[in-house]
């Protein structure tokens, strides 16, 4: 199950303060066009380790059954997802869900820069991990 930790009790974060880094750097770059590369030199800059598109496996009871690139992996922990549209949907909400769930990740923070104010969901995902 993914979960949106805004519903969550405040305590309960997880990654609370490399998250609030993160959430730092992306308000940073919000208003640049090529947020991706922006992202990664914010990123740099303030000493955070990440991986850009790295390859990781998807798992079904054990088996890969695929891969998935996100945009960034931090720190080894937290999913960053970028997404430019109107809103974020539940329809991606959903498809990071189904790659997050058979992976060793439990945190994912979507991104959306596709209105003026930028968009970010925390999504936890508490499921098992075959």
């Amino acid at each position: 199950m993914i979960t949106d930790e805004k519903q969550m009790d405040t305590e309960k974060y997880i990654y609370k303060d490399l998250t609030y880094k993160i959430i730092g750097v992306i308000y940073e770059v919000h208003r640049e066009i090529i947020y991706h590369k922006a992202i990664a030199i914010e990123l740099s800059e303030k000493g955070i380790s990440f991986a850009e598109e790295k390859p990781i496996d998807v798992k079904y009871k054990g088996k890969k059954i695929g891969i998935y690139k996100p945009d960034f992996i931090i720190e080894d922990k937290i999913i960053l997802e970028i997404k430019v549209a109107p809103a974020i949907t539940k329809t991606m909400r959903d498809q990071v869900y189904y790659y997050v769930k058979g992976t060793r990740y439990k945190l994912v923070l979507l991104v959306n820069f596709g209105t003026s104010k930028v968009g970010i969901k925390r999504l936890i995902y508490s499921g098992d991990t075959d």
